[in-house]
């Protein structure tokens, strides 16, 4: 348990080549895009709970929001880009708890990955019925993943995820590293562009709020 609560932590941060001329560029404002997540397969061997565990990004305007569903442990990230700031909200076997960003966190966590660097490669994909590009992402510490994108759909709201605010269209697959380095990967299973409900961004009732640091000790 103590390890997946260490990988949803991972994921705050959650809660960021060359372009071709014949791709059609799309930008976008409203988007739920529903991904499956396939663990680490030491992962698995030791925690068989991971397995089928999924992740849904919405974007509107300047708000966005990502869950995390690894079964048993359950996140939410609530990002307003207008106002700088982060809820998130995590249930732990019915546990609830729900903790603020401030605009100063924000900015912190937003500067970790301006300096995030991607290399687009030559290989080419469809996925979730995209065309996407691969490129590798490296992060300010040396730390590099990979990452398949859509220049078919450009986001309104850059900052929607700031692991990929230097990305040059939608991630529709990508890789999270861990604290073991082993990686998950994230893969795009649909795309639905429809306008996303208001009330998909308020915050919900029955979570108690704690501090940064009061998580840290529920995580060990």
């Amino acid at each position: 348990m103590r390890k997946l609560l260490l990988i949803g932590g991972l994921l705050a941060g959650f809660i960021a080549g060359s372009a071709s001329p014949l791709w059609a560029q799309r930008t976008i404002s409203d988007a739920r895009i529903s991904y499956k997540v396939e663990m680490p397969a030491e992962q698995l061997q030791m925690e068989a709970m991971f397995a089928n565990s999924s992740m849904i990004q919405y974007l509107r305007g300047h708000q966005s929001r990502i869950d995390m569903n690894f079964n048993v442990v359950n996140y939410i990230y609530l990002i307003n880009a207008q106002e700088e700031t982060v809820v998130t909200l995590m249930d732990n076997h019915g546990d609830k708890y729900l903790i603020r960003t401030d605009k100063k966190g924000y900015e912190q966590d937003t500067k970790k990955y301006s300096n995030t660097q991607f290399t687009d490669q030559t290989e080419i994909r469809e996925i979730a019925g995209y065309k996407c590009r691969k490129a590798i992402g490296k992060m300010e510490d040396g730390t590099t993943f990979d990452v398949y994108y859509t220049m078919d759909l450009i986001p309104e709201n850059k900052y929607y995820n700031r692991r990929f605010m230097n990305l040059k269209g939608i991630p529709l697959e990508f890789e999270i590293v861990v604290k073991s380095g082993s990686k998950m990967k994230v893969t795009a299973t649909k795309v639905d562009l429809s306008p996303v409900p208001a009330s998909i961004f308020d915050v919900p009732k029955g979570y108690r709020e704690i501090t940064a640091d009061e998580l840290k000790k529920i995580r060990g």
